[in-house]
């Protein structure tokens, strides 16, 4: 079975460690390899292989950062490549995810890739139990970061980077969210309930089932009727607040006071 293949690494030394083994196998076609996420994510779009080598620490964008953009029922086959986190390697064990610790040997490597392959033969590309593997893995590692501070955006045929303290506020929009500052929106694809958990709860909030807004930028909160209320935020935006949102209500309210 020939394969093409993308080895994704900002690491030098471990980049061309990879691919040299890679050439070693003539089942295999290296595409490209790149040193950075945001080339990944060009390259992963641009030429679609069928197996990725991709380093999770990564400055800027990392692993994680790549999966989020490209999406996981998007990725292709993934072999994670870590350098030393114990909390990462139990997560892929646990959810029988492909991955390599560096440094690794050539049984291992050889392992790995015999792996992968077998489970592409399986199934030509990323199969819906593979995702479900992806994300709860994805998942078990971003319990371990802190609440976000920064969220990639894609601008034009770039990637860029938005302050969370600059977000207004966030619309569900179906499978996306609509992340609205006071320069323009960005759409980014996200469930609400995703983002929300990685969101820090003592700077935003929930004030209806499709609505987050930054509590630092509200400039008002008035009563509208049936219980409901209206937040103004900074820039002028109005949006209603679910009249069950009382918790919301209180902490926004006290909030306010205490600013």
């Amino acid at each position: 079975m020939s394969l093409t293949a993308l080895v994704v690494d900002d690491e030098p030394i471990a980049r061309h460690a990879i691919v040299r083994l890679l050439r070693d196998d003539p089942d295999i076609e290296l595409l490209a390899e790149c040193g950075d996420g945001v080339s990944a994510v060009e390259a992963i779009r641009s030429r679609s292989p069928d197996l990725v080598f991709l380093d999770i620490q990564m400055p800027a964008i990392t692993g994680l950062d790549v999966v989020a953009t490209i999406g996981a029922a998007r990725m292709p086959a993934t072999i994670f490549v870590t350098a030393y986190e114990q909390y990462a390697v139990r997560a892929f064990e646990a959810n029988a995810v492909d991955y390599l610790v560096k440094p690794f040997s050539r049984e291992r490597f050889a392992e790995t890739l015999r792996r992968a392959k077998q489970r592409l033969s399986a199934a030509r590309g990323t199969d819906a139990a593979t995702t479900a593997r992806i994300m709860q893995a994805l998942d078990s590692l971003r319990q371990r970061d802190d609440y976000l501070e920064r969220i990639p955006v894609r601008v034009d045929e770039q990637i860029s980077f938005v302050d969370v303290a600059d977000i207004v506020w966030i619309r569900a929009n179906r499978n996306t969210v609509l992340i609205h500052l006071a320069s323009g929106t960005h759409e980014v694809r996200e469930t609400m309930a995703a983002l929300a958990s990685r969101l820090d709860p003592r700077h935003f909030a929930r004030v209806h089932r499709s609505a987050i807004i930054n509590v630092r930028r509200v400039k008002s909160i008035h009563p509208w009727f049936n219980g409901h209320h209206v937040v103004t935020m900074d820039t002028g935006q109005q949006l209603r607040m679910s009249r069950y949102q009382h918790e919301t209500f209180l902490r926004l309210a006290t909030t306010r006071q205490d600013g």
